[in-house]
């Protein structure tokens, strides 16, 4: 397994920019020793000049370091009604794909009438070797797992996967350890890690399709209380997953990009060992 670092790490609320110039937010990973960083619009995506994304992925290659994925667009992490979109003229997101060198693009379903057009979009995108995966997500056709599988297998194609988040699992009521794992290994290309705990008196909520408004804490990758990751990686491991842990943590909030870039890799150093 290797280590990304989201530029959600160094996002505005707004997630639509960055705290830090993106070649300070690539020296905080190399010097926090990631191994690849995941992409968001807020950073580059469709709205950004093709050569500006060259340039960028040249940055990332100076600092050793790879584009895991990419979220092309401010719709999808936003999971709004627009987060479909990219679905159904998906050719400027596998140009930004191309420009950052990353083969994966997070995309987002939301209605019955998306998996068609994801099963399109995945066409076109195999055609330039390109996936397409979707995260375990509140308020999407994948909250719940025998969900997210059904729409899986009616997708139907080997370059059409899945991204497992814990947290959201955890929000919608949902397994999110070793017998889950075992179900999603077939579909899974990447991980997504962030911590939460389920509490009345949080101060985040999110709506969900299956119970309503959660209420949560959105604590610190390693605080305890929250995802249980002695467990998620007992299950990865026991699937035998060796693609890409990515921190998908918040920062802003409570501390500096760069504090979160290091403690957050600190601690899954204990699961992930430095190559």
């Amino acid at each position: 397994m290797r280590l990304s670092l989201s530029v959600r790490a160094a996002e505005a609320p707004t997630k639509d920019r960055l705290l830090c110039s993106f070649e300070h937010f690539c020296s905080m990973a190399m010097q926090a020793g990631y191994d690849a960083i995941c992409m968001r619009a807020s950073a580059g995506g469709v709205q950004t000049p093709l050569e500006e994304l060259r340039r960028m992925r040249k940055v990332a290659d100076e600092h050793g370091l790879t584009a895991s994925m990419a979220t092309t667009d401010y719709d999808v992490p936003l999971n709004n009604d627009r987060g479909p979109d990219n679905l159904r003229k998906i050719g400027p997101h596998l140009d930004v794909a191309e420009a950052l060198g990353t083969t994966l693009i997070r995309v987002c379903l939301k209605q019955e009438v998306d998996i068609a057009a994801a099963s399109r979009a995945a066409d076109e995108a195999r055609e330039r070797g390109i996936r397409l995966a979707h995260q375990c997500h509140t308020n999407s056709l994948f909250e719940e797992v025998s969900g997210m599988l059904d729409v899986l297998h009616r997708i139907d194609r080997p370059n059409f996967g899945l991204i497992y988040e814990p947290a959201n699992l955890l929000l919608c009521g949902q397994s999110y350890g070793r017998e889950t794992l075992k179900r999603l290994a077939p579909h899974l290309m990447n991980v997504y890690l962030q911590n939460h705990r389920l509490g009345e008196q949080g101060e985040s909520k999110l709506k969900t399709r299956v119970r309503g408004e959660v209420t949560y804490f959105d604590i610190p990758l390693w605080q305890s209380g929250g995802i249980d990751f002695d467990e998620v990686f007992a299950g990865l491991r026991e699937i035998d997953y060796d693609g890409t842990i990515t921190v998908h943590q918040s920062g802003a909030a409570r501390s500096t990009p760069a504090e979160t870039a290091v403690k957050c890799a600190e601690f899954l150093r204990r699961f992930v060992p430095a190559r």
